[in-house]
C-alpha cells in the first residue's frame, strides 16, 4: 500500500488497514440449548418498537410495583427507565429463587492457595448472610436508603453479600477495586459522601498475604483532606480466628464485622421496594483528564439490562456453571459476577488471585474441578496466559461452550489461540464491546444467532443502534474502510443516568458533541458519544480501535495504537505489545513500539526487523516506528492493563509519576535505562 492512499482519509477521519477476517460459526449443539435463537429478536428490538421493546428484559424480573411509563426523556439526556416501577436488587438475586433453588450454589469463591478448600455458598446460605448483615448495617451502623458506603475490598464472598445488603436496604454502594491505593479510595469516599468504610484486612495475591488494611488510614485521611469524614470502618476477616493485619483498630471507629455478625444470628429484613430509577450504586471511572467520575446506575433500568444481556448474549441458564474472571471492583464484575448472574439462578464463580499463580495452568485446573462451562475473561487476560502457558488448556479436561471476551479490542492472532486452544474449538466466543458508563453490552454477535469474526465485536447487540460519525457529523458509511467516533443513536436501559454531583460534566462529556438541540426532550436528538474510534464492515460488524485519545496523528494521518500493536502481534515471538505516541520534529508524533516475548525466546535485531516490516507491509511505511524495545515485561496495573501513559511518559522523556500502585514497579526503572539510558 503506498503512501498516497492516506490522502483518502481527512484530519478528521482515521485511516484503517485490517484486513477482514474469516468468519467461525456456532456449532449445532451450542444452538440447540441457546437460550436464544430467534432471528425476529432483532425485529422485536428495532427502533420502530423502542423503547417498549425492553419490556422484554425488563419481565425477566419480579417487580414491587409495575412501571406505568418505559422511558421518560423530561430531564433529557438523564433518562429514566420503567418510572412508576418498584423492584429490591437483592430481592431479585436471592430471595425470588428460593422455592427451587434454595440449596443450590450461588457463589464457588475459589480462594488463592490451593491447599485451601473451596466456599460454596448456597442461594439459602446467602439469603442467610446477606439478611444478617443487612440487619447489622442497619441497627448498628444506622445506615438508611439513600445513604452512601464505599467498599474497598478484594475478590472475596463477603464482597457480593456486602453488595447485596446494602441493596437490600436501597443504600447506594460504591465499590472501590481492591488494587487502588488508600488515597484514591479516599477521593472516592469524598466524592459520594459515604460516612461508611467496608475493608478487609487482607487478602491473598501472587502467593503472598497482603495487608490489605494498611490502605485505611491513607482513604480516611483523603477523604477528611477532601472534607469528607469517615464516622465508621467496619473490617472483614480473611481468616475468622486470626488477624491478617498489623494494623491497630482505631476505637470507636473501626469494628471487625466477624466480631459484631453474632448479634444478628437469625435475624431477617424485608427488601425495601426501591422506585425503578433509584440509584443502586456509583462506579468510579478514571477520567482522562480532572477527577474521576462517580457513573451513577439506576436500579431497575440497570438490572432489567444486566439480565437480559447476561441471558442472551452470555447465555446463562440456572445449571451453567459460569466464570467471569473480572474483579467485582470493575463494572463487568458488578454486570457479570454478580447481578446479572444471580438475577438469573445462575453458579457464578469467583476466584481470590492471580490467574498464573502459582503456575499457568491454575486457571485451567479451576475450570476443570468446577466444571465451568462459560469462561468470561478480558484480552490482557488470554495474552497473558497465552504467553505464560500456550500448550497448558490441553492438558486439562474441561468443555467451555462459551467464552467472552471483555474490556479492550482482542487482536485477531490472539483471539484464534482463545478459540483454538483455550476453547478446544467448541465453544462460541462473544467478543463485547461495552464501558462503565453502559452498564451492559452495547456490541457483540448473539452467539446461537451469528459468526464469530476474529478482531470484530459484531454489530450491536438488540436494542442497541450504533452509528459511527466523523467530527462533522456526517455518518461514516459500513464498508468505507474509514473510521470515525462511534457512538449510539438511542438510550437503553443500563446506561449510567448522571456523573454523581456533576450533571453539566456529564452532558459535556456524553452528550454535547452530537446534540442537535440543547433544550430537546427528544432521545433521537442526543446520540451518546461514546470516545471510542470503530470501522464498520459491509456485513454490520463493528472493530473497534481504542479509545479517540490513543490515535497517534503521524503527518496528518490519524492511525489507531490497537490496529498497529495487532500487527506486532502476527509476528510468532510476540506475546505483548504496545504502542505510544512520541513527539517528532517532522511528523508532529510517530509510534514507539514496546514488546514483551513468549517465555524461551532471546531478543534479537531479527525480531525488530520483523515487526518493523510487518507494519510497513500490512499498514503502510507512515506507521513505520521510531523505535522497537524488547522489554521483560510491561508495567501492568493489578488488573493486568498495559500502562501505555508510563511508556509513553518513557519514550517522551516526561514525568512518570507515582507508579508504587502497579502490580511490577521494578519494571519501570529497568525500560528507562534501556530508553533513556540513565
Amino acid at each position: 500500500m503506498g503512501d498516497q492512499d492516506f490522502v483518502k482519509s481527512s484530519e478528521a477521519q482515521i485511516a484503517v488497514h485490517w484486513q477482514e477476517e474469516d468468519k467461525f460459526y456456532p456449532s449445532a449443539s451450542f444452538i440447540a440449548q441457546a437460550n436464544m435463537t430467534d432471528a425476529e429478536i432483532y425485529k422485536r428490538f428495532g427502533l420502530e418498537n423502542f423503547p417498549e421493546c425492553y419490556k422484554e428484559y425488563a419481565d425477566l424480573l419480579t417487580w414491587d410495583k409495575y412501571w406505568h411509563t418505559t422511558l421518560d426523556t423530561s430531564d433529557a439526556p438523564s433518562w429514566k427507565w420503567f418510572v412508576g416501577g418498584k423492584i429490591n436488587a437483592s430481592f431479585n438475586c436471592i430471595d425470588r429463587h428460593l422455592p427451587l433453588h434454595k440449596n443450590k450454589a450461588a457463589i464457588i469463591w475459589v480462594p488463592e492457595p490451593e491447599d485451601e478448600p473451596h466456599v460454596v455458598i448456597t442461594f439459602q446460605e446467602l439469603y442467610v448472610r446477606v439478611n444478617e448483615y443487612a440487619s447489622l448495617l442497619q441497627d448498628f451502623v444506622g445506615l438508611k436508603t439513600g445513604d452512601r458506603v464505599t467498599i474497598h475490598m478484594p475478590m472475596v464472598p463477603e464482597l457480593p453479600i456486602t453488595m447485596l445488603a446494602c441493596a437490600r436496604l436501597g443504600v447506594i454502594h460504591s465499590v472501590v477495586f481492591g488494587g487502588f491505593s488508600g488515597k484514591a479510595c479516599g477521593e472516592r469516599i469524598a466524592d459520594s459522601g459515604s460516612r461508611v468504610l467496608i475493608t478487609m484486612d487482607g487478602y491473598y495475591r501472587n502467593g503472598k498475604l497482603l495487608d490489605h488494611q494498611e490502605k485505611t488510614k491513607l482513604a480516611v485521611d483523603a477523604a477528611e483532606e477532601n472534607g469528607q469524614k469517615v464516622d465508621k470502618v467496619l473490617v472483614w476477616k480473611r481468616y475468622r480466628d486470626q488477624n491478617s493485619s498489623e494494623v491497630a483498630m482505631v476505637k470507636d471507629r473501626d469494628f471487625y464485622v466477624n466480631d459484631l455478625l453474632p448479634e444478628y444470628t437469625g435475624k431477617r429484613v424485608a427488601p425495601v421496594p426501591m422506585p425503578a430509577e433509584a440509584p443502586l450504586f456509583l462506579m468510579y471511572t478514571s477520567g482522562t483528564t480532572g477527577n474521576p467520575k462517580g457513573c451513577q446506575h439506576s436500579t431497575g433500568g440497570y438490572l432489567a439490562y444486566a439480565a437480559g444481556t447476561s441471558k442472551f448474549v452470555q447465555d446463562i441458564h440456572p445449571e451453567d456453571v459460569y466464570w467471569c474472571m473480572a474483579d467485582i471492583g470493575w463494572i463487568t464484575g458488578h454486570s457479570y459476577i454478580v447481578y446479572g448472574p444471580l438475577v438469573l439462578a445462575a453458579t457464578s464463580v469467583m476466584y481470590e488471585g492471580v490467574p498464573g499463580f502459582p503456575d499457568p495452568g491454575r486457571a485451567w485446573r479451576i475450570a476443570e474441578q468446577l466444571d465451568v462451562n462459560i469462561f468470561h475473561t478480558a484480552p490482557t487476560t488470554v495474552r497473558m496466559l497465552r504467553k505464560a502457558g500456550p500448550d497448558e488448556p490441553q492438558k486439562y479436561n474441561y468443555h467451555f461452550k462459551h467464552m467472552t471476551t471483555v474490556g479492550e479490542p482482542i487482536e485477531p492472532e490472539v483471539w484464534k489461540w482463545y478459540y483454538n486452544v483455550v476453547g478446544k474449538g467448541e465453544a462460541v466466543i462473544v467478543d463485547t464491546y461495552w464501558q462503565t458508563e453502559t452498564g451492559g453490552f452495547l456490541c457483540s454477535t448473539m452467539p446461537a444467532l451469528q459468526a464469530m469474526k476474529p478482531g470484530s465485536a459484531g454489530p450491536g447487540v438488540p436494542g442497541i443502534h450504533p452509528v459511527i460519525y466523523d467530527e462533522d457529523e456526517n455518518e461514516v458509511e459500513a464498508g468505507s474502510g474509514i473510521a470515525g467516533n462511534i457512538c449510539i443513536r438511542n438510550p437503553w436501559p443500563g446506561a449510567f443516568q448522571t456523573i454523581w454531583g456533576d450533571r453539566e460534566r456529564y452532558v459535556k462529556t456524553y452528550y454535547e458533541k452530537y446534540n442537535k438541540d440543547p433544550k430537546s426532550k427528544d432521545w433521537r436528538d442526543w446520540p451518546y458519544f461514546t470516545g471510542d474510534a470503530a470501522v464498520l464492515a459491509e456485513d454490520g460488524y463493528f472493530r473497534i480501535l481504542g479509545r479517540v485519545d490513543d490515535v497517534i496523528n503521524v503527518a496528518g494521518h490519524r492511525l489507531g495504537t490497537k490496529e498497529l500493536e495487532s500487527a506486532c502481534l502476527v509476528v510468532p515471538e510476540i506475546a505483548e505489545a504496545a504502542v505510544v505516541p512520541v513527539a517528532d520534529e517532522i511528523k508532529g508524533k510517530v509510534p514507539d513500539i514496546y514488546v514483551a516475548l513468549k517465555p524461551g525466546i532471546k531478543p534479537s535485531k531479527k525480531i525488530e526487523e520483523a515487526i518493523i516490516s510487518e507494519i510497513e507491509t500490512s499498514i503502510g511505511k507512515i506507521a513505520r516506528p521510531k523505535h522497537v524495545y524488547i522489554v521483560p515485561d510491561m508495567p501492568k496495573t493489578r488488573s493486568g492493563k498495559i500502562m501505555r501513559r508510563v511508556l509513553a511518559s518513557i519514550s517522551n522523556r516526561g514525568d512518570i509519576g507515582d507508579v508504587t500502585t502497579l502490580a511490577n514497579p521494578e519494571i519501570v526503572d529497568n525500560i528507562l535505562k534501556m530508553v533513556q539510558g540513565n
